[in-house]
């Protein structure tokens, strides 16, 4: 066995270990406690102060159980363990690991190098079939309004450029905006509404504690329920929405948590049926367990288990888990300004090793992911095996993010570049492909099929016949929007609603076909917002369509669950979507709806 290295930087304190009915694992592992801000800033200071031996456990008889391993770190660093060979390969470690600057295995201070895209809300759009100019927003800090650089490319191929920006003080801050103030005068807090107080209250019980920390919360906390399945369990997905609103209440701690301690799990090998998935794979949920310790009757620990599909309803792996981490971790970061975790080199291996699992070479001809049927949001038969437009939309944003966080050196300089090349490719592939209006329904009725040829207009061999009746009558004159899925001679014409709102989010729309898809929503609002916002998809499968294609599913009839049915949860995306697109009105007015209805359904 190799010996392991001792980096120090982990900031979590998982003084319990962590479930895994698997053979064993190479994740990295457990931390010193807690560092304030200087601690942070002081890190490459500690390499001189003495190493203590300290043992992480929820008992204080107990031995430690993580990993196999005790670690012996500085009680002013944070360090975690990975072995010095092969990331990943299923490993344990059972020696004891000191600190010694003597030796070579030691601590090694990582210096803040980082992307500089992280500095910058970029945002490349290309409009489809207009090759003449080409906008590129860039944006700075809270307080910097935005640059815009607007390239025009004239017929002889040259680009002129205009810089339109304001000057910053040294410190980067724009300060017109408040000159004049009295800044210390102290802040007049807001009346806080009522439902939103309970809104808080709902929130707040359903928060998840693990070894003394918030890890996160229940996917759904309901007291009459008996028999909740896995609802009872921390979704990444789920937690999404929770955590940007602790983001924006200063509550950062319980993301971070979060984060770190989906980030240990990644790394466990999983196996079904003596198949293991690739490396990098994020679980779709965990859960904390009390088990006894050691076969102890009296004395009891807890332990984090995770499902990987493994258990899931269909034995499906979650495609978009290791994408909602990575969106995640970079909302973190700009709302806290604490850029110290994307820095780490565990979180850093953890976003390479999703981009490598998403970017491995393949049999497939497109840029965008092949997924099978139940892997994200929906994750029950309906009919979106292929290349769904939610998983796609979700890979751009997180391609993009990865884009920004990630700390460019020889090491990750060729996916960074592989990075660029699927997003170039990815973003003209659903722009031009998955796009529908009007136009491009008239275009599909003239298609010719059977066309073998390098520049053949009917690229995937759809047939004319494939459109549904209900469509033309159904789409207005002024909008449009990205159909649900594309694949050899089938278009899913169904309008999924998660897939495009994230595309306008994300920018993978242009901002025409982003300003459609909303004026689309807005003349179609009694059919996708009707009582309750917002429906998951539009239309619903009925009858054979229903039997075939979801098995019978007796949670997915029509206009129930996630055959049309009616999700809440998609608001915060549709208030995003409607922020930038300059219509707060239009979310105004579901949010409106929605807590009108909520009421009553208590």
């Amino acid at each position: 066995m190799k010996s392991g290295t001792c980096i120090g930087i982990s900031s979590m304190k998982p003084c319990c270990r962590i479930l895994i009915s698997y053979k064993s694992s190479s994740i990295f592992g457990v931390s010193s406690p807690k560092m304030n801000r200087s601690g942070i800033h002081n890190l490459s200071k500690s390499l001189s102060k003495a190493v203590d031996r300290r043992r992480f456990h929820s008992y204080k008889h107990s031995k430690s159980q993580i990993v196999g391993y005790k670690c012996v770190v500085d009680p002013n660093r944070r360090a975690f363990s990975v072995s010095d060979s092969s990331w990943g390969q299923p490993r344990v470690f059972t020696s004891s690991f000191r600190v010694d600057k003597g030796r070579a295995r030691g601590v090694l201070v990582i210096p803040k190098v980082a992307s500089d895209f992280r500095n910058h809300s970029t945002s490349v759009e290309p409009h489809v079939n207009e090759k003449n100019f080409e906008r590129i927003y860039i944006q700075g800090g809270l307080n910097v309004k935005p640059l815009v650089v607007e390239r025009i490319e004239t017929g002889s191929g040259l680009v002129k450029e205009d810089k339109i920006g304001i000057d910053v003080n040294e410190s980067g801050l724009n300060t017109d905006n408040v000159k004049g103030l009295n800044l210390t005068e102290p802040k007049i807090e807001r009346e806080v509404p009522e439902v939103e107080k309970e809104a808080w209250n709902i929130l707040r019980g359903a928060v998840v504690n693990y070894c003394g920390n918030l890890v996160g919360t229940v996917a759904a906390n309901d007291p009459a329920d008996k028999q909740p399945l896995n609802y009872d369990q921390i979704f990444i997905r789920d937690f999404v929405p929770s955590a940007l609103a602790f983001l924006l209440n200063g509550e950062g701690e319980i993301v971070k948590n979060f984060l770190l301690h989906t980030l240990q799990l990644q790394s466990w090998e999983k196996t079904v049926d003596c198949y293991s998935p690739g490396q990098g794979l994020m679980p779709a949920s965990f859960k904390v367990r009390t088990v006894p310790l050691d076969g102890s009757t009296d004395a009891f620990e807890e332990v984090l288990d995770p499902d990987f599909g493994e258990s899931a309803i269909g034995r499906v792996a979650p495609v978009d888990s290791g994408l909602w981490w990575i969106i995640l971790l970079r909302a973190y970061g700009k709302i806290t300004g604490d850029y110290t975790l994307q820095e780490r080199v565990d979180v850093q291996t953890g976003i390479r090793l999703i981009l490598n699992l998403c970017l491995t070479d393949g049999f497939d001809m497109f840029p965008s992911l092949l997924v099978t049927d139940g892997s994200c949001m929906i994750d029950r038969r309906m009919g979106i095996h292929g290349h769904p437009l939610e998983i796609q939309a979700l890979f751009y944003s997180a391609l993009r993010c990865s884009r920004e966080i990630l700390t460019v050196n020889d090491a990750t300089k060729n996916l960074v570049a592989a990075i660029n090349n699927r997003l170039s490719a990815l973003s003209f592939h659903i722009r031009e492909y998955y796009w529908v209006d009007m136009k491009k329904i008239n275009e599909i009725y003239r298609y010719k099929t059977e066309e073998y040829s390098t520049d053949a207009i009917n690229k995937f061999n759809i047939y004319p016949d494939q459109i549904p009746s209900w469509l033309v009558d159904w789409i207005p004159e002024e909008g449009g929007y990205f159909i649900g899925n594309l694949q050899p001679a089938h278009m899913d014409f169904r309008f999924f609603t998660l897939g495009n709102l994230w595309a306008i989010v994300s920018s993978l729309g242009t901002s025409k076909q982003n300003e459609d898809v909303l004026n689309l929503i807005e003349e179609k609002w009694d059919d996708l917002v009707a009582n309750m916002p917002l429906k998951i998809i539009y239309p619903a499968l009925e009858s054979d369509e229903w039997r075939i294609i979801t098995g019978s599913d007796p949670k997915n009839t029509p206009w129930s669950y996630h055959n049309g049915g009616s999700w809440p949860t998609l608001l915060w995306q549709f208030t995003l979507a409607c922020i930038k697109m300059g219509k707060p009105e239009l979310a105004q007015r579901a949010v409106a709806l929605a807590e009108e209805r909520l009421s009553v359904d208590q």
